[in-house]
């Protein structure tokens, strides 16, 4: 059963905008019923399962009240603001210090917890989407700097990326090369001095982009086709030459752009890694926050699942409430079959990459499973709700934009299906070799 006619009105959270218009964006409203309780509190928590240490389980507890005591507060009508704002406090709670290699600059550990960075965008996603974003963008913005710099960038850019006084971005995406990295076609050539790279093209989709004060940005040198002549470079905002062509506005808002490069003389120590070693660079990035765009897919699908049975629980329907339907407990049991299974997809990706292995596969899995399983959990939350659902700034209607994008950036769902079924064939075809007379 769902609930349509007369809904219930719900607790509006604060609202947030872009700078062309204002829009909603968090969860800052509470759950209708007190269910946002310290995951250490919860009976057979998620958090008692072998992919975790102690460490992860205090995080998660720190963290959770950190959020609830932070995030309900924050509430702007200038996105750009308020991610700024979110990010400083962010930096100065110490939670960005989880996305940075090194602790020789500024970073939590010598390489970065995959476990503790889901767990981070997990909790995050789960109260503000906007706070998730903030965390997020650091960590990616300055992955390829952990992975591939050297002493004197990571010294210079990594301290203020951790404590958020610098915003970072990466730029990836093109006009024409979304899910086709390869096809990138924004160029960089030497200077006849050799002192400088001259960058030109454009680069789309671009998560901070108009507040990032460095942009890490890959584009083609030239040494061979396709993958093969990509390399990577940090570009600082003030750059001549580099300019903010278009604000995009989304259905989620947050900082987006697409930034023009025309004759942008980058010097040549801002080379991140080797030349042609770029596209490398990208991946070995994403495979470590793939992981972790499915942790905060989880994260939206829980606090749907809250949302879900406090409807259900309270609604009042025909001399009964709405959870005592059948149809209704059948709903809430496949939502959470599917947030189970997408939470074990989830840390197991996180917990093989902690521990070396290569996770390709397994965060492709994680992915897919938990952004996809996430937007039919908060689909069946939104019709739990019925028309208050979709009522504008209601937190489960904010839940069903926040999730959409999800299943597209730093790899669509499609791309993950591709990703595993390559590696299945490729894992067949080493196997029969290796068993053929």
């Amino acid at each position: 059963m769902t609930d349509q006619a007369n809904p219930a009105p719900q607790a509006k959270p604060a609202n947030t905008g872009t700078q062309a218009k204002p829009a909603k964006t968090g969860m800052q409203a509470k759950p209708a019923t007190g269910s946002n309780a310290s995951p250490a509190a919860v009976e057979n928590s998620p958090l008692d399962w072998p992919f975790f240490e102690d460490r992860h389980r205090e995080l998660a507890t720190r963290i959770d009240a950190w959020a609830a005591a932070h995030l309900s507060k924050t509430g702007h009508d200038d996105v750009d603001a308020t991610c700024r704002h979110l990010v400083r406090e962010l930096g100065a709670a110490g939670w960005l210090k989880y996305g940075v290699g090194g602790t020789a600059y500024g970073g939590h550990g010598d390489t970065i917890d995959t476990r503790a960075v889901c767990l981070l965008r997990e909790t995050l996603a789960k109260h503000s989407g906007l706070a998730d974003f903030a965390l997020a963008m650091q960590g990616l913005g300055s992955g390829a700097i952990s992975l591939a710099g050297t002493h004197e960038q990571k010294q210079r850019y990594l301290p203020r990326v951790a404590s958020g006084t610098a915003i970072a971005a990466f730029a990836l995406s093109e006009p024409q090369a979304g899910s086709d990295v390869a096809a990138m076609t924004l160029s960089a050539r030497l200077d006849d001095a050799g002192e400088h790279y001259i960058l030109d093209g454009d680069k789309t989709w671009i998560s901070n982009g108009g507040i990032a004060d460095f942009y890490v940005v890959f584009a083609r040198t030239g040494e061979a086709p396709g993958a093969r002549g990509i390399s990577a470079f940090i570009v600082d905002a003030d750059t001549p030459g580099l300019e903010i062509a278009e604000r995009i506005d989304v259905i989620a808002p947050h900082p987006l752009a697409r930034l023009h490069f025309n004759g942008a003389r980058v010097p040549r120590g801002q080379l991140l890694g080797a030349r042609a070693e770029g596209f490398k660079i990208a991946m070995r990035t994403l495979d470590i926050f793939r992981t972790s765009v499915a942790a905060a897919s989880l994260g939206f699908a829980r606090r749907a699942m809250q949302e879900g049975l406090a409807r259900a629980a309270s609604r009042p329907m025909f001399g009964q409430t709405l959870g005592d339907f059948q149809l209704t407990q059948a709903k809430l049991a496949q939502m959470a079959l599917t947030i189970d299974s997408s939470a074990l997809l989830v840390y197991r990706a996180a917990w093989l990459r902690d521990h070396g292995k290569s996770v390709t596969r397994e965060a492709a899995l994680a992915k897919w499973q938990a952004s996809e399983g996430a937007q039919q959990v908060i689909d069946a939350a939104v019709q739990l709700w019925g028309g208050a659902g979709v009522q504008s700034g209601a937190v489960v209607e904010q839940l069903y934009r926040e999730i959409r994008a999800l299943r597209i950036y730093e790899g669509a769902t499609e791309v993950q299906q591709l990703i595993v079924g390559r590696d299945l064939l490729k894992e067949h075809a080493k196997h029969s070799d290796s068993s053929a007379p």
